[in-house]
């Protein structure tokens, strides 16, 4: 009984303390969601993309959007456009913005109703980390002008003070280096810098040329560097002109980096393809094994198929088709390493990435299936997949996955050339132009005689890891074959 008076009275204590609580102003979180025009499922944003809902006697209840993660692998994006301005109605399914992620540029969709009340993230906003606010949002629109002005000051003083403060706790560590390269040596000889400001980032401690670039770069407002511009241009300029037969003098190299180079920003895009690439070669043991294959049945098969069936496919269409099928013959090709188990895992599909040139950079939209479709279909696909990727309007099911990529340089004078593997996949395909060369033929006597003919080369880059050589060999002789019998593709 003792212990049942004692549960009652905290219990008790407990509901007057809430009861006195009721009244007091309190902040309440709001659910509000957005998806990206793949039809994504929806994502609460308080739990996402961390919007907030206040409420209390100063400010009116408003939403603060936040950059979202629309890609497995985004970390930051950027503001391609802005559909929404501020002051203007929100509907349901309607795209406030659109934002260029690490793979394209995704359409981001309001599923809630309401206006615009403020930008915080103008449109060319560049590098905006995930989970930064970018815009704000209210139900009513009256409540627009009591939004708060200094909301996006207040925001970037924070994000200024952050960034100072990492700076300044940079400057103050020191990074010793055991050795020197001898550019940099002359560098630091040059430009009088301090040695122990410098950070080192080659092998065992090794500072390198370009580490002291980058010191240089940042100091090229620093008076010190103005000091050694002012003091060569003097020495310089007290230098009388040369006479007849006597040695040019030495002529200065001009302190400031700027002079030099021109900086060019980077879309995510093409930042993502650096990292991308860089992992590939470092992490992926490459082989190449080359062929060439005679295209004079691949042309007179394509002329055929313009002139007696109106039907106009492209070189690359049919090496698309002839690779699927070589894929479904040698299914050991069409596999990736599976870094988790530590072993070969066969793709259940055969899906052909192609290799795009977009101004942000290059996209590998995927034609599944391939082995199944006809050679019609495929020249379609592909039209309309390469013009959403110069456009920046793939959705991610129209780049991410493929089984096995080919990258075509047969529209350049380019005879052949060796591509990059795009992981996980563990192959892909480069294909250089056609060029007219003599060939022995053998003629109907028996006896070989010169003949000129179309030759196109093929280079397959694959993964040590995933299959030998032997299986890369059975690959390219399926291709091949498919190439030069076109009558195959038809079967």
């Amino acid at each position: 009984m003792k212990n049942l008076r004692l549960l009652a009275t905290s219990l008790g204590r407990a509901r007057d303390s809430l009861r006195s609580g009721i009244g007091d102003n309190h902040a309440t979180l709001r659910f509000l969601s957005f998806s990206s025009n793949n039809g994504a499922c929806h994502v609460p944003l308080a739990e996402k993309i961390g919007v907030r809902y206040f409420s209390s006697t100063e400010l009116s209840a408003h939403t603060i959007v936040e950059m979202p993660a629309l890609s497995p692998t985004m970390n930051q994006g950027n503001i391609a456009r802005w559909n929404k301005k501020e002051g203007e109605k929100i509907n349901v399914g309607d795209v406030i913005c659109e934002i260029e992620t690490d793979k394209a540029t995704v359409e981001f969709e309001c599923l809630e109703e309401g206006y615009m009340a403020k930008i915080l993230a103008p449109e060319g906003s560049m590098d905006i980390p995930i989970g930064q606010p970018i815009a704000i949002t209210v139900e009513d629109h009256d409540d627009i002008k009591n939004i708060p002005s200094t909301v996006s000051s207040n925001t970037a003083k924070k994000e200024k003070s952050m960034h100072e403060d990492t700076l300044k706790k940079e400057s103050t560590e020191k990074i010793t280096f055991s050795r020197i390269s001898p550019s940099a040596k002359l560098l630091i000889k040059e430009f009088g810098l301090d040695t122990s400001s410098l950070k080192s980032s080659g092998p065992h401690g090794t500072l390198l040329k370009g580490d002291v670039l980058s010191a240089i770069k940042s100091r090229a407002g620093s008076s010190q560097t103005s000091d050694i511009s002012k003091e060569n241009l003097s020495i310089s300029s007290q230098h009388p002109p040369p006479s007849a037969g006597s040695k040019p003098p030495r002529l200065s190299v001009p302190t400031s980096l700027n002079d030099l180079y021109e900086d060019l920003p980077n879309s995510q895009i093409r930042k993502v393809i650096a990292k991308r690439l860089i992992q590939s070669k470092q992490n992926t043991p490459h082989f190449y094994i080359s062929a060439d294959v005679i295209l004079d049945s691949l042309l007179s098969f394509r002329n055929v198929l313009k002139e007696q069936h109106n039907v106009k496919v492209s070189i690359n269409d049919i090496i698309i088709k002839a690779a699927a099928l070589a894929l479904r013959n040698v299914p050991e090709a069409n596999a990736f390493w599976n870094d988790t188990e530590g072993n070969t895992s066969l793709c259940d599909t055969i899906d052909i990435s192609i290799a795009v040139a977009t101004e942000k950079g290059l996209m590998t939209p995927i034609v599944r299936n391939a082995d199944q479709k006809t050679l019609s279909a495929i020249s379609s696909e592909v039209k309309e997949l390469a013009e959403k990727a110069r456009t920046g309007k793939l959705k991610p099911s129209e780049f991410q996955g493929g089984t096995f990529s080919i990258s075509n340089l047969g529209m350049f004078p380019v005879d052949r050339f060796c591509a990059i593997i795009n992981p996980p996949q563990a192959c892909i395909l480069a294909v250089g132009r056609g060029n007219k060369v003599v060939e022995p033929f053998l003629g109907s006597d028996g006896l070989e005689k010169p003949a000129i003919v179309t030759k196109m080369n093929m280079t397959l880059s694959a993964d040590r890891r995933v299959f030998d050589s032997e299986i890369g060999g059975q690959f390219l002789s399926a291709l091949s074959a498919n190439l030069i019998n076109v009558e195959r593709l038809l079967l």
